[in-house]
């Protein structure tokens, strides 16, 4: 079975959820005979991507000396990365490969529709991360574009993935898509849990805190971090000895700093990079990882943190609960005294604690990559039967 993906992701994300979802979809087919799969790209500035050398041979048109310049690398990344696109001519090489027709499925990353009038009668496969941008439009005034994207694409996809069962409802409802073209496939983490289940590993760097609480990924409006800084507030207050630290997500806005400043927290909140060895010693050396947000398709570091033997303390809405079974302690999101209460239990019962790590690792071993690629093949396979069974398009 031959698969094509293209290059949208890779050339409009630095580093995030769904290109490191691709990536670890590609590595578990590039183990696999019975698929051979291509990447439409010549050139990237995708960290999931670049640190995967096994799968540069999987690029259709690589461009080896910008792509594995480190020099090169450091300069561009100064510009936007759309900008290379019209240099390198990413979109190009996408529409070129559609244009051969020498692939049995095609997979899209993201959701600009340029490619249907490329595909012609062959079959594709989308997945939809979750409904954020339909959920919260107030928050995403810019992105019309992608709602609308998504909406085409959802009615041209033979089939649908949608990451959890919680982003499947939305898509029935939001997209009004039939229930049967949908197929729920998991995710899972990134981070070995072979690493992390032993002694904890030498510190990343210098000066962090012995005892902290840990908040991953970027802090937009609808991930709530400034509701978790005011519930968190009152605890800081009286335990001196107390930290946040924040993995990811760029620097401080100024309000930010400015609310971090007024609820009395922001000397005691430390902002790091969140590369993967970071983000491992993070979250083994965690007193517990706290998850706020609104809504989430998935929630990728619930599976890290389980991984890493890390408490996981969650919001109790869209997909968090079915990801996080009884593994993790939940919270109203609109509640700050919930979150607070849950907190001052798992500061004073260690034995609370190991509890949730046990249940946690044990949790984290019904999620693997080789099983999301099995459920994805098998969803590569549906939609070559319905494409193969409908009228040829015009």
């Amino acid at each position: 079975m031959k698969i094509l993906y293209d290059d949208q992701i890779f050339t409009i994300q630095h580093f995030g959820g769904i290109s490191r979802y691709f990536c670890e979809l590609m590595e578990q087919f590039s183990q696999d005979p019975e698929i051979d799969f291509r990447i439409a790209l010549r050139y990237t500035l995708n960290e999931h991507l670049i640190r995967k050398t096994r799968l540069n041979r999987f690029w259709t048109r690589r461009n080896v000396f910008f792509s594995g310049s480190a020099f090169f690398e450091t300069i561009q990344k100064k510009i936007h990365v759309n900008a290379l696109n019209h240099v390198f001519r990413n979109r190009d090489e996408s529409i070129r490969r559609l244009q051969e027709q020498d692939f049995d499925i095609f997979h899209p990353t993201y959701f600009d529709t340029y490619f249907l009038p490329y595909l012609g009668n062959r079959p594709c496969v989308a997945t939809m991360y979750d409904m954020t941008l339909e959920r919260f439009p107030g928050l995403f005034p810019r992105e019309d574009a992608v709602r609308a994207g998504k909406k085409k694409i959802a009615v041209r996809a033979d089939r649908i993935i949608a990451i959890s069962e919680s982003t499947k409802n939305d898509i029935v409802t939001v997209l009004n898509v039939p229930e049967e073209k949908i197929r729920t496939i998991h995710l899972a983490g990134s981070l070995d849990p072979e690493v992390y289940a032993g002694p904890a590993p030498s510190p990343p760097r210098t000066g962090l805190p012995d005892r902290y609480l840990l908040f991953v990924g970027n802090r937009f409006a609808y991930k709530n971090f400034t509701f978790m800084a005011d519930a968190l507030a009152p605890v800081f207050a009286e335990d001196p000895t107390l930290y946040l630290v924040c993995a990811g997500g760029g620097f401080f806005s100024r309000s930010e700093n400015e609310h971090l400043q007024k609820n009395g927290m922001a000397s005691r909140v430390l902002l790091l990079p969140a590369d993967d060895a970071t983000l491992g010693y993070l979250y083994r050396n965690a007193i517990a990882f706290i998850f706020p947000s609104l809504y989430e398709g998935f929630g990728l570091p619930i599976i890290d943190a389980f991984n890493c033997g890390c408490p996981a303390v969650l919001s109790n809405t869209s997909s968090l609960p079915e990801v996080g079974g009884s593994a993790a302690r939940y919270f109203d999101p609109a509640d700050g005294a919930s979150l607070e209460r849950i907190i001052r239990e798992i500061l004073s019962d260690e034995g609370a604690r190991k509890e949730l790590v046990a249940k946690g690792r044990d949790r984290a071993g019904l999620f693997s990559w080789k099983k999301t690629a099995a459920m994805t093949k098998e969803a590569y396979r549906e939609a070559a039967e319905t494409a193969r069974n409908r009228p040829t398009r015009v």
